[in-house]
C-alpha cells in the first residue's frame, strides 16, 4: 500500500517483529499516519494487513528503504527496533544514505548505552539527530501504551514529543509514562536499570512462592487466591497481577497445573547482567539484584542440581526439612510483608545506581520522575511507585529510599515478618536468597558501626594501606606483624 507523495507519513519505522508491529499499530492508531520497513518484506506485508484488520489504520509499507525513508515528512524521524548490537548499526548504515541533515533516528532497542552514544556522535557528524528510548512493557505495552524512556538529542525529542505523549500509557493521576530523560545513552541507561529492577521484583515473588508451596503447602489454587488478595493492596502490581493468573492455569497436554510443568531454569538477555556490572563500577551496593542474577546462573545448572540432591538426600537431606504445624494464615501474612519490604530494598538499590551514574555523566536526572513513568505501561508498574515518586517529591535530595520517613515506618513495621520468613526458610533448607540479600543490605545500612574496621586493620597489616581513627583526624600505619611477633616472645 503506498503512501500518496501529497500525504507524507508523520513517521517511520523499521523493524517489524513484535515489538515493532505493535509500536507502529500503536502510533497509527493514535491518529499519525506511519511508513514501516523490515528487510524481510513479509513482515512488512503481514503489518500492512494488520493495520487493515485493526480498523483501517493509517500504516503504509515499504519493501525498499529509499521509497520508506522518502514517504516521510521533514525532519524524517525514524524508529528503529531491531536487535541490540550490529544489527543497529546495519540499519542506520541502510537508512540514513537516504536522509538529510536534521532528520532523526530513534533506536527503541535494549541497546547499552555507551553503543548509544557513539552512535549519537557519528550521526552527529553527519547532521543527523539520535534517541536512545527505552521501551517497557512487553508485546501488549507496545500495542495499547508502553513506559517510554528516551534519551540522547533533547532537539530530536521535540520532534516527536506529541506523538510520544499519545502513545505512552496513561496513568490517571499522573499523565503519560514518558519523559525526556536526559542526554547521551542515559534513556538506555534507565531502561537497564529498570529491567535489574524487574529481576529482583520476580526473584522476590519466586521466593515467596517458594515458602508458601514449600512451607505452607499451598495448592495452585489457594497461590492464585492469595496472589490475587495481594494485588489489590500495597503489592498492587503487573507482576503481582499476572503470578495470580499464572497459578490459575490448567496443563492444555495433561493433567494439572501447567505451571508444575515448566523447566525450573530462568533465561535472560542480558539487562541485568549490566545492571549487576555497572553497580561494580560504580561501587553502588545492589545485592538484591544481584542475588537475583545469581539465581538465574544457579537455575541454569538444572542437570548438575539434580545429581546435587542426590548426593545430599543420602546425607540426610530431603528437599524441605519438615516444620512443626505452620499457621497457614499467619505465614501468608509474614510473606506478604517480607516481599515488601525486601522490594523497598531492591528500588532503593535501583535508585541509588540510577543516581551515582546521573552524577558521573552529568544527566541531571529527576528520580521522583522516573519513578512516575514507570506507574504504567511497564513489567515493574506498581502503585508502589507513587510512593516512591511522593517520597523525591518530599525531598529530592534523598539518600536513599529508605531514609525516607514513610518507608522507614512501614520497614519498621515489617521488620519482624521479614526476619521470620528469613528464618522459618534458612531452617527448612529453602534458598531466599533475595529476601536474605535485601534484609542484610537493611541491617548493614542502618548500623553505626559495622565490623569494617578489622578489615581495613587487616589490610594495613597485609599491605600497609593504612587506616583513619574514630578518635583523631589524619591517615595511620601501624606495623601489626612486629608488635605481634614482640607480644609472643
Amino acid at each position: 500500500m503506498a503512501n500518496p507523495s501529497s500525504n507524507l507519513s508523520r513517521i517511520g519505522l523499521a523493524g517489524l517483529a513484535v515489538m515493532g508491529q505493535n509500536l507502529a499499530l500503536n502510533i497509527a492508531e493514535k491518529g499519525f499516519p506511519i511508513s514501516v520497513y523490515n528487510r524481510t518484506t513479509s513482515k512488512v506485508d503481514e503489518t500492512v494487513e494488520r493495520a487493515k484488520q485493526e480498523g483501517n489504520l493509517p500504516l503504509f509499507g515499504f519493501h525498499d528503504p529509499e521509497s520508506f525513508v522518502k514517504s516521510i515528512q521533514k525532519p524524517c524521524v525514524i524508529i528503529m527496533l531491531v536487535k541490540a548490537g550490529a544489527p543497529v548499526d546495519q540499519t542506520i548504515k541502510t537508512l540514513s544514505i537516504f536522509m538529510e541533515k536534521g532528520d532523526c533516528i530513534i533506536d527503541g532497542g535494549n541497546e547499552w548505552y555507551e553503543n548509544t552514544e557513539r552512535r549519537e556522535k557519528a550521526m552527529a557528524e553527519l547532521g543527523l539527530l539520535y534517541l536512545g528510548m527505552g521501551v517497557s512493557g512487553g508485546e501488549e505495552g507496545a500495542r495499547h501504551g508502553p513506559s517510554l524512556m528516551p534519551g540522547g538529542s533533547f532537539e530530536a525529542y521535540k520532534h516527536i514529543e506529541d506523538i510520544l505523549l499519545k502513545v505512552a500509557a496513561q496513568v490517571p493521576d499522573s499523565g503519560p509514562c514518558v519523559t525526556y530523560i536526559g542526554l547521551g545513552g542515559s534513556g538506555n541507561f534507565v531502561k537497564m536499570v529498570h529491567n535489574g529492577i524487574e529481576y529482583g521484583d520476580m526473584q522476590l515473588i519466586s521466593e515467596a512462592y517458594d515458602v508458601l508451596k514449600s512451607v505452607g503447602k499451598l495448592s495452585n489454587e489457594e497461590l492464585k487466591h492469595v496472589f490475587s488478595e495481594w494485588n489489590k493492596g500495597e503489592l498492587l502490581s503487573f507482576l503481582i497481577e499476572i503470578t495470580a493468573d499464572i497459578f490459575g492455569i490448567k496443563d492444555d497436554k495433561g493433567d494439572g497445573y501447567l505451571v508444575d510443568k515448566v523447566l525450573d531454569k530462568t533465561g535472560m538477555k542480558g539487562t541485568g547482567k549490566w545492571t549487576v556490572q555497572q553497580a561494580a563500577e560504580l561501587s553502588i551496593a545492589a545485592p538484591t539484584i544481584a542475588s537475583s542474577l545469581d539465581g538465574r546462573f544457579l537455575s541454569g545448572l538444572k542437570e548438575e542440581r539434580v545429581e546435587a540432591a542426590k548426593v545430599f538426600k543420602s546425607g540426610g537431606f530431603g528437599d524441605i526439612l519438615s516444620q512443626p504445624n505452620v499457621d497457614k494464615a499467619k505465614l501468608i501474612d509474614d510473606v506478604r510483608q517480607a516481599l515488601y519490604a525486601s522490594k523497598i530494598c531492591s528500588y532503593a538499590q535501583g535508585m541509588n545506581l540510577i543516581r551515582a551514574k546521573s552524577n558521573e555523566k552529568g544527566w541531571d536526572m529527576k528520580l521522583g520522575e522516573l519513578a512516575r513513568i514507570w506507574k504504567g505501561g511497564c513489567i515493574i508498574r506498581a502503585i508502589f511507585l507513587d510512593r516512591i515518586k511522593k517520597a523525591y517529591d518530599r525531598n529530592a535530595g534523598l539518600a536513599n529510599l529508605l531514609m525516607d520517613p514513610e518507608f522507614a515506618t512501614e520497614i519498621i513495621e515489617r521488620q519482624s515478618a521479614w526476619r521470620r520468613v528469613v528464618c522459618l526458610a534458612i531452617n527448612a533448607g529453602i534458598s531466599t536468597p533475595g529476601m536474605s540479600a535485601s534484609l542484610g543490605y537493611f541491617d548493614t545500612y542502618r548500623r553505626e558501626r559495622l565490623p569494617a574496621n578489622l578489615v581495613q586493620a587487616q589490610r594495613d597489616y597485609f599491605g600497609a594501606h593504612t587506616y583513619e581513627r574514630t578518635d583523631m583526624p589524619g591517615s595511620f600505619h601501624t606495623e601489626w606483624f612486629k608488635l605481634a611477633k614482640q607480644s609472643r616472645i
